[in-house]
């Protein structure tokens, strides 16, 4: 369809001088007069392709919901409640019976809980919200289907942070979610109530998102396996997103092997998402299969190379107790069979500052234009406030920073790389810090305390796409209250596409040590 330099109709409402006015607003400049015809004639084009376009039906998934109809969506009522506000919605979506999809089913049996930024169509989508209405998607996330499709029970959506900006489990507009080893202390986030859920034994699996940890560290607070997976390898789409750069979506549960099949389950190229376009086929991976053969033999880690990274430990944030339980954890994976050495990635260090400053430039573009009442942000914001008001500042003062922290974070992708072509895996503590109690709302620096730091061995990987997999490996005090003991978490990541091994290095480590025991 044509419409260039076509006559313009009646209704078209472009007007003559409506370039020079959108050229003085927005970039500051003007037109040459001798242009100013030929560019109103094709901003009226344009006009009219874009009529044309939203004219069309729309072209979305459609999810199955005859072969998967949702039974009794609602919120959960105050006595029917876990873990605090662990559940967004209660749902039940039964998961195929058979292969009639053609896919194996992976998951048969397990009962799984989806993130409240990932779409399920008919459930209402909070995102961890009450700036807005929640809104109700019409289709399924690619994730939601495949885990269906799998086999897989969903039994609702689970409780994530406000905007999915936070590792706390305390900012949620829906509720508080409680760690299921201590009441009154975090759960983390942002995955928040699939991690407790998942923990505390309510369902089998969690499929959650990370982009600065958001997986891996409830995770390790909670005491359960979280996987982030190699970039692009399982698709994002359906979900809602954050940049597009450092997206990942994966799953949640209480052993390497069930984390392994539901990757079975979600990843390869859906079609739709350019970023797992290189991801491979659907259902060729074998993750589960590779663990089941390998764990048959007395030294299951014969021939691995284990890198402890030396930046991972060596930091002041990271508390003596929780550097001595991942140290112990690692000292068994020579009774595996496995070589273990020291590594060091001077790079590793410059990873906190790297994926804030794409995260704040992206929420400026994509959200600096918030849902805010009367001009002023709803007060269950404050993490997402200081996201935009950063953003709003780096856009400003520095305009070049975006390409730039890019490119830097190509540079650290490459100096882990080149680690990884003498060991097979490297092996760091996951959070610096177990669960700490929950902070308050009444205050920006409040809501930020709990959380100092959190990240500062998870979200160098989602800038590098590296995959990364926490364990729980032991216990230690809690930082407020010496009685009290809390989960541990082990960061084991790997070469870009090697999820394999990472997974393979965790399940022998878990099959072979029984970490709870350690408390």
């Amino acid at each position: 369809m044509s419409v260039f330099f076509n006559e313009i109709g009646p209704d078209n409402p472009v007007k003559k001088g409506d370039a020079e006015a959108l050229l003085e607003k927005h970039l500051g400049v003007e037109l040459d007069p001798k242009e100013s015809v030929d560019y109103y004639e094709l901003l009226a084009a344009v006009h009219d392709c874009a009529e044309h376009l939203l004219s069309l039906p729309d072209y979305q998934p459609v999810s199955d919901q005859q072969r998967y109809p949702r039974e009794n969506v609602h919120r959960p009522a105050e006595d029917s409640k876990v873990f605090g506000a662990a559940w967004a919605h209660k749902v039940l979506i039964r998961g195929a019976q058979d292969t009639g999809n053609g896919a194996a089913r992976h998951l048969a049996g397990k009962s799984v809980c989806i993130k409240d930024c990932i779409a399920v169509a008919g459930v209402p989508q909070f995102y961890g919200s009450d700036a807005f209405d929640p809104w109700t998607p019409v289709t399924d996330a690619t994730v939601v289907t495949r885990v269906l499709d799998a086999g897989a029970d969903i039994l609702g959506t689970a409780t994530c942070e406000h905007f999915c900006n936070s590792t706390a489990s305390f900012t949620s507009a829906q509720g508080t979610v409680e760690n299921p080893h201590a009441t009154g202390y975090s759960a983390g986030g942002s995955t928040s109530g699939g991690a407790a859920l998942v923990a505390g034994k309510i369902t089998d699996i969690a499929i959650g998102t990370d982009q600065g940890g958001s997986i891996r560290v409830p995770s390790a607070l909670c005491g359960c396996v979280g996987m982030k997976p190699t970039y692009g390898l399982v698709p994002f789409t359906g979900i809602t997103s954050g940049d597009a750069i450092d997206d990942h979506a994966g799953p949640l549960a209480r052993s390497v092997l069930d984390v392994a099949k539901c990757l079975d389950a979600l990843a390869g190229y859906d079609g739709i998402d350019d970023r797992s376009v290189g991801a491979g086929k659907h259902n060729s991976f074998g993750f589960a299969e590779a663990l089941v053969s390998n764990s048959e033999t007395a030294k299951p880690l014969s021939g691995i190379k284990v890198g402890i990274l030396a930046e991972g430990f060596n930091q002041d944030i990271i508390h003596q107790d929780v550097r001595a339980v991942v140290r112990a954890a690692i000292e068994k994976f020579e009774e595996l069979g496995a070589t273990v050495e020291e590594v060091s990635v001077p790079e590793h260090l410059d990873g906190p500052a790297v994926p804030r400053t794409p995260r704040s430039l992206s929420h400026r573009v994509r959200g600096g234009s918030a849902p805010v009442d009367h001009g002023i942000f709803p007060a269950t914001l404050p993490l997402y406030k200081n996201t935009v008001i950063n953003g709003l500042y780096l856009a400003d003062k520095f305009p070049g920073l975006y390409g730039r922290t890019v490119n830097i974070g190509r540079r650290i992708r490459d100096a882990y790389e080149k680690v990884f072509t003498g060991v097979d895996v490297l092996v760091l503590p996951t959070t610096p810090f177990v669960a700490r109690r929950h902070g308050m709302r009444d205050s920006p620096r409040a809501s930020f305390e709990p959380t100092i730091g959190m990240t500062t061995n998870t979200a160098v990987f989602n800038v590098t796409g590296h995959p990364a997999m926490s364990i729980p490996v032991g216990w230690a005090p809690a930082t407020d209250d010496a009685t009290l003991s809390l989960p541990v978490g082990m960061q084991i990541v790997g070469a870009l596409g090697q999820d394999k091994k990472v997974l393979q290095v965790g399940h022998a480590w878990e099959s072979s040590f029984d970490w709870v025991e350690k408390r």
